[in-house]
């Protein structure tokens, strides 16, 4: 494992048992994001870092019981509280990188994302995996249940230019990718980038 890997095995590792504590009105947001990415009865979505999985429930009310939900992690940890929390009832968890999806290609609909993206060791290759799995025409969500300057201030720092999540640096970085940006939000209250795959 790349010691990029393993520091943010470690860092999951570390909070995995009480992070749903730490953020128990989230619910909402997630919903209204899974909501966005407009999948269909009997579609085939993937929570990329699922994480304790929170998002697992709204993907599956979204593809109801003919779909397939599917939740990736590179920590084990985070899906044994995703599996306490009984969300694996929602969506097969996946121990695995999403570096390297163990899926067909275009295999699925769409992709979600919270906040993955600024634990992507290389963000363009990790992009660019994700649209191998997602057939053209597909969807994928970045997502964060606050928006960057929220985000920020709760952390203690600043937004700096290069930050990844910024909107000139993440449409290109999406359209090298093979992602085209259809919408950009990013206010206090949420963060909710959404593409399509092109092609």
């Amino acid at each position: 494992m790349s010691d990029d890997r393993t520091h943010v095995q470690e860092f999951f590792t570390a909070r995995a048992a009480d992070w749903d504590s730490k953020f128990p009105d989230d619910g909402p947001a997630y919903a209204a994001a899974a909501a966005a990415l407009g999948l269909r009865e009997g579609g085939r979505v993937l929570d990329a870092g699922c994480g304790t999985g929170r998002a697992l429930t709204p993907l599956r009310a979204a593809v109801g019981a003919s779909g397939l939900v599917l939740g990736a992690d590179l920590t084990p940890a985070m899906l044994a509280a995703a599996v306490r929390a009984g969300r694996h009832r929602d969506g097969r968890l996946l121990l695995t990188d999403v570096s390297a999806l163990p899926l067909r290609t275009e295999s699925l609909d769409a992709v979600f994302a919270a906040g993955l993206i600024a634990h992507l060791p290389n963000p363009a290759d990790n992009l660019r995996e994700l649209h191998r799995v997602v057939r053209p025409g597909g969807r994928l969500a970045l997502f964060h249940p606050i928006g960057r300057a929220a985000l920020a201030a709760r952390q203690g720092r600043r937004i700096t230019p290069d930050d990844l999540r910024a909107e000139p640096n993440l449409r290109p970085l999406l359209a090298a990718s093979g992602w085209r940006m259809t919408s950009y939000v990013d206010e206090d209250a949420q963060f909710l980038v959404l593409a399509q795959r092109d092609g």
